[in-house]
């Protein structure tokens, strides 16, 4: 029995494709589903004045905070994917979030707030940030505003998968925005069919088509939500070297991983990190990841893994 299910999350939809037994309670697997989504959304969004983030940004230097099991997991897991990254990858760019109007505190760039915020930028968020997760505590050695918008849906659909399996499913595609993840195949033995996107900014149309078999798959890129200043156009994503958004000719980054939630993280890390540190990155920590490239040509792909049969080849 195919079963669709979806609802609203994180300023966007949560669904899930799975293939149950007759007997699979829809409507107890759908209110599991999003109360699990609106937990983690209550606990790491930037947006809900009473989050377990903001609370966080609200506490004084070196004060420790409690928090739950579920947030100082992917703090953890944040802080491990910079550390990794070189920094590319910073979940304490939450200050140069707002200041370029990305956040909730302003729609549009404020130069005052960029200098302060930049000037904040030069200490590496693996040492602004002590957790004992045993403890269930974190605290701050360091003037930092933690963002994890970069990593947050991911780790929500590996939640939604876990209670997929907690209900008996096993063959199951859960997605959150751009992030999905494939829970074994679909009930005849095929892989899930999942669309590559376009980058190609408001233009929703497929580069591609992947196939999923137990595995998740995330990409980051500058054609999806971005601001218009002027001429320019600025992508959301914050790239930390620079303290401004990331800027240059990788139009997305899709990286193939077992957990959605460092899929997520490393598309967004190499995205920053571009084609050249990017691809060298992702060839040493042996990741799978395809590179668009806008080239005067037409798009341009460079691939490592799965990917790589794909890599140098026009864009289409």
């Amino acid at each position: 029995m195919r079963l669709r299910l979806n609802g609203p999350t994180m300023g966007t939809r949560w669904s899930v494709q799975c293939d149950g037994a007759p007997d699979t309670d829809a409507k107890q697997l759908h209110t599991t589903l999003q109360a699990t989504v609106e937990r983690i959304d209550a606990q790491m969004s930037p947006w809900k004045p009473a989050s377990d983030l903001l609370r966080l940004h609200r506490a004084p230097v070196d004060s420790w905070v409690e928090l739950p099991a579920e947030i100082l997991e992917v703090l953890a897991r944040a802080l491990e994917v910079s550390r990794l990254s070189a920094g590319a990858f910073d979940p304490t760019v939450g200050a140069l979030v707002d200041a370029w109007g990305f956040g909730a505190i302003r729609d549009e760039p404020d130069a005052q707030a960029i200098r302060a915020a930049g000037e904040r930028a030069d200490c590496p968020a693996y040492q602004s940030l002590e957790l004992e997760e045993g403890a269930g505590r974190v605290r701050k050695r360091a003037r930092v505003q933690v963002d994890l918008c970069g990593i947050a849906k991911g780790y929500a659909v590996d939640c939604m998968v876990e209670v997929l399996q907690h209900h008996g499913i096993r063959h199951a595609l859960a997605a959150l925005d751009g992030e999905l993840r494939a829970l074994g195949n679909q009930a005849d033995g095929q892989p899930w069919a999942v669309a590559l996107e376009s980058p190609i900014a408001g233009l929703r149309s497929a580069h591609g088509v992947l196939e999923l078999q137990e595995l998740a798959v995330a990409t980051s890129g500058d054609y999806r939500h971005f601001m218009q200043v002027g001429s320019e156009r600025l992508a959301h994503t914050m790239d930390p070297h620079r303290a401004a958004p990331v800027r240059g000719d990788v139009a997305s980054v899709t990286v193939l991983t077992p957990t959605c939630m460092d899929a997520d993280a490393w598309a967004t890390a190499l995205l920053v990190a571009g084609p050249g540190e990017g691809l060298a990155l992702a060839r040493r920590l042996g990741l799978e990841a395809l590179f668009l490239l806008r080239r005067a040509g037409g798009l341009v792909e460079l691939g490592l893994g799965r990917f790589a049969a794909r890599s140098a080849s026009p864009g289409g």
